[in-house]
């Protein structure tokens, strides 16, 4: 935990400050600035606006606003890196606002209320989906919104994709999971089970359909070239982790080795101990600094008994055994091999190398291209060579995650609406961003994070119930409550209060303030005593400048 800062008043230079006088330079004006966290959203959340009304106890229109960008918060809320919460201004003063277990919070509450989303008018146009995985849901959800008829074909038995056969469900509840792809269908989404699609341009044609969004996932685990006397006992973390969740189990023996350090490869870790292993090993062939699973993943995996082992390569696979290398790092930080050896009593080894997508039907279509590789080749509107057939989530370049998934699928639908209507989709133009050094915090109340309950490690290596809860509504509104609105105003009244010539006149809640420029002498006294940085100061247009509002209207 980071050492609380007490005094945060800026210093004030007078000799170098301009303040006052017979003629008014500068002016102050309400502004709306870019959080950082909702710049490190992928899925592209306003987070600042919904936690404005889950602070205010507007629980139904926080979780209407959030669902704006993202139509699965109970799923996200569990499963999601949370990038946006690393980068919260709070945490330069205590730690970061836990903005996941907010969302989660407000993803479970709509659940269990049966909270509904409108739908647009019917426009007439048919969207086909290939692929029911966070993509593909999002691309449905955001099109079906916006009034156009849509229909995923699945190729498994169940919808959800890799969130389905990916994730655990010790971190992803397969209940919580499908009430929220439940809740999509009751939009009038049509979801075709055990329908794979290999011919698209086909399937278009037959179903009538007007565009096509490929969103399938990384069904495939990357297998390497290694001497094996067993191949029967080698197998890939995305089999082990699909067959586990098809209710048929490989059986791995006691000593399982996992061959890779990524997220997948503790998750296929942490699978094996709940299937029975004794003593499961993560072998890496570098080191802990650039191993590609978050830091938080590695933990828990060494909290419930997973060992790790470090810049070590396996080299042939015997019989219950592994020959692995000894690694070391040269002066550019890669691994190099030491022509050390030992050797691993193991009786099975899960490869969790990466993963790449099954697209090989996609060449059957006449204007596709490819990356070297292997992922297909969009333009700026996520469209391939084909007319009409649009690509995202794992099938293009970017990073391999749900969040990053539901992004892809919102941009997609954005872009196949326009390209429905004959236009092009223009991406919103990002305001500047509120930094830290922005914000004006003379005085601000020491608040703890709100912790959420995590299962015993001895009581939940046994089976895949859930091993972390959700906030109680206290907690959630705590937690909500931390945040430190950046660059937005969230009524304080400290600019109204600290005005010395009552140039501010408030407009009532939610309508913020009005600016009275014939009373104002500029002396910027409001936007000093702004916490949020939601006012600056600009230079003088003119004497008989017009008075301004918040919302930037303009008042005589």
């Amino acid at each position: 935990m980071k050492q609380h800062l007490h005094d945060m008043t800026p210093l004030v230079n007078p000799a170098f400050e301009r303040g006052t006088g017979p003629i008014r330079t500068h002016q102050p004006r309400y502004v709306s600035l870019l959080p950082p966290c909702n710049k490190a959203c992928p899925a592209g959340a306003d987070i600042q606006a919904w936690l404005a009304h889950a602070q205010a106890g507007r629980y139904q229109q926080a979780w209407l606003k959030l669902v704006e960008d993202n139509p699965l918060p109970a799923v996200l809320g569990r499963v999601c890196y949370h990038p946006c919460q690393s980068e919260c201004n709070r945490g330069e003063l205590d730690k970061g606002v836990g903005i996941h277990a907010v969302e989660r919070f407000l993803g479970d509450l709509a659940s269990a209320k049966g909270w509904q989303v409108p739908v647009g008018a019917d426009s007439g146009k048919r969207v086909l989906i290939v692929g029911s995985g966070p993509g593909g849901l999002a691309a449905a959800y955001h099109l079906r919104r916006l009034g156009h008829g849509v229909e995923i074909h699945e190729a498994a038995a169940v919808p959800g994709g890799m969130m389905h056969f990916g994730i655990p469900a010790y971190r992803l509840p397969r209940q919580d999971l499908m009430q929220e792809i439940r809740r999509i269908e009751a939009m009038g989404v049509t979801i075709v089970l055990n329908s794979e699609v290999q011919d698209v341009a086909g399937a278009r044609l037959s179903g009538h359909f007007d565009a096509v969004f490929v969103a399938i996932g990384m069904q495939i685990g990357k297998r390497i070239n290694i001497p094996a006397r067993d191949t029967g006992r080698v197998l890939t973390a995305i089999g082990l982790l699909h067959s586990t969740e098809a209710g048929k189990p490989p059986k791995l023996g006691r000593r399982v080795a996992v061959y890779g350090a990524g997220n997948t490869a503790m998750d296929a870790a942490r699978t094996a101990q709940r299937l029975g292993a004794d003593e499961t090993t993560i072998i890496f062939f570098s080191d802990r600094k650039h191993m590609e699973a978050q830091a938080f993943e590695a933990k828990e995996a060494i909290s419930e008994g997973i060992k790790i082992k470090w810049l070590s390569s396996i080299r042939e696979i015997g019989d219950g055994e592994l020959k692995v290398e000894i690694m070391a790092l040269d002066a550019n930080g890669w691994p190099q091999p030491t022509g050390e050896f030992e050797t691993l009593a193991e009786d099975s080894v899960v490869l969790a190398l990466g993963q790449q997508a099954d697209s090989g039907f996609l060449h059957k279509l006449t204007g596709v291209a490819f990356n070297p590789d292997g992922t297909v080749i969009v333009g700026p509107d996520m469209m391939t060579g084909a007319a009409g057939v649009f690509a995202g989530g794992d099938l293009i370049p970017g990073d391999r995650t749900v969040t990053s998934a539901v992004g892809q699928g919102k941009r997609a639908a954005r872009h196949i609406d326009a390209w429905l209507g004959g236009r092009t989709y223009a991406e919103p133009v990002q305001r500047p961003m509120v930094h830290f050094n922005m914000l004006h915090l003379p005085l601000y109340a020491v608040a703890e994070p709100s912790a959420q309950k995590e299962m015993p490690v001895a009581g939940r290596i046994h089976d895949f119930d859930e091993i972390v809860d959700g906030l109680s509504e206290a907690s959630a509104l705590h937690e909500a409550r931390r945040c430190l609105s950046c660059g937005n105003c969230f009524e304080c009244d400290n600019c109204f209060a600290a005005c010395p010539e009552d140039a501010i006149k408030k407009l009532g809640p939610g309508r913020g303030y009005h600016i009275d420029m014939n009373l104002c002498t500029g002396c910027a006294v409001c936007v000093e005593q702004c916490p949020c940085h939601a006012m600056e100061m600009i230079p003088e247009p003119g004497l008989d400048a017009p008075s301004i509002t918040k919302k930037g209207a303009v008042a005589i």
